[in-house]
């Protein structure tokens, strides 16, 4: 039962992103509580959510010509280069969080 209502919810949250309604417009129309939406669509983020924390350094690494570095908990490294532009990043960080 458990599985059924977070996939419920799941297609529900889903539903409501592809309608371009906002969440309580959604709500209204659908007969949904938007407090119940809220703490579903928050809980679910939390289950999807694959990077849990960051390890941030003030120290310049001397081996590095990256002045960034980004240490994922698996042990994997992302050397950002001075100069890349905004864009670019913002792929990879969208690629990373999928």
């Amino acid at each position: 039962m458990r599985e059924d209502r977070r996939d419920l919810w799941a297609k529900t949250i889903s539903e409501q992103e592809e309608s371009g309604l906002s969440v309580p417009a959604f709500c209204r129309e659908k007969g949904v509580c938007s407090g119940s939406f809220y703490h579903w669509r928050r809980r679910l983020r939390k289950v999807d959510e694959p990077v849990r924390f960051a390890l941030v350094e003030t120290k310049p690494a001397l081996d590095c010509a990256a002045p960034l570095e980004l240490i994922f908990i698996s042990g994997e490294r992302l050397r950002i280069s001075p100069g890349v532009d905004a864009a670019t990043l913002q792929l990879v960080m969208a690629a990373l969080r999928a």
